[in-house]
C-alpha cells in the first residue's frame, strides 16, 4: 500500500483563484514541482482538489493553499512547505460580529499606511495579512505564537506602544536564548 494516492478538497474564494493559479499556471505548476503533488481548480466554484502520494507533503501544500486564499503572496505562502513554518488564521468574529468594529480591529492592527503591520512584522520576523475576517501569520512556529499574541492583545484593545514594548522584550529573550540556550 505504499503507492496510495491522497487527496484533499479546499473550497476558496473567486478571487484568489487567479493569485493560486498565476500568469499562464507558473504559480499553480511551480507550487505542483515544490511538492510533488497535483492541485485541480474548479473556477466558477473556488474548489480546489489536491492529490499526492505522500501525506505530509499534501498537509503542506493544503496549508500553502489556505495561505493564499487568505491574502498571502504565494513566493510567502511557499515557506509553509519548510519543517519548522506555521500558518495561524485568528477569526475576527471571536472579537466582534458587527462589520464596523470588525474594520476598526483591522485597522488597529495595519495601523496608519501598515505601520502597525509592519512593526509588528520586524519585530517577530513574521507575514501577516488581513483578508476579510480573518488576520493570518505566516512564520517560524516560536514566532509565529508571539506575533498572535500581540495581535491578539491590539485586538482586546492595548495600546500600540504597550505591544510594542512586550514585543521587543520577547525578542529580547528569544536572543538571549538562541545566544545562550544552556543558561535558559
Amino acid at each position: 500500500m505504499p503507492d496510495q494516492e491522497y487527496t484533499y478538497e479546499l473550497k476558496i474564494s473567486k478571487d484568489r483563484i487567479a493569485v493560486l493559479i498565476g500568469t499562464k499556471g507558473e504559480t499553480k505548476k511551480d507550487i505542483e514541482k515544490a511538492t510533488g503533488c497535483s492541485i485541480n481548480v474548479d473556477s466558477k466554484e473556488g474548489d480546489v482538489i489536491i492529490s499526492g502520494k505522500d501525506a505530509v507533503m499534501l498537509f503542506a501544500l493544503r496549508e500553502v493553499i489556505k495561505a493564499i486564499a487568505r491574502g498571502f503572496n504565494p513566493d510567502i505562502a511557499k515557506q509553509l512547505l519548510k519543517q519548522d513554518n506555521l500558518l495561524e488564521v485568528i477569526s475576527l468574529n471571536d472579537y466582534s460580529r458587527e462589520k464596523n468594529h470588525q474594520q476598526r480591529l483591522k485597522g488597529r492592527v495595519i495601523g496608519m499606511d501598515g505601520k502597525a503591520r509592519n512593526t509588528i512584522e520586524d519585530l517577530t520576523e513574521c507575514y501577516i495579512s488581513v483578508y476579510g475576517k480573518t488576520i493570518s501569520i505566516i512564520g517560524k512556529i516560536e514566532m509565529v505564537s508571539i506575533c498572535k499574541r500581540a495581535i491578539e492583545t491590539l485586538l482586546a484593545g492595548s495600546p500600540h506602544s504597550n505591544v510594542y514594548k512586550w514585543l521587543e522584550r520577547q525578542r529580547r529573550l528569544m536572543r538571549k536564548k538562541a545566544f545562550d540556550p544552556e543558561g535558559f
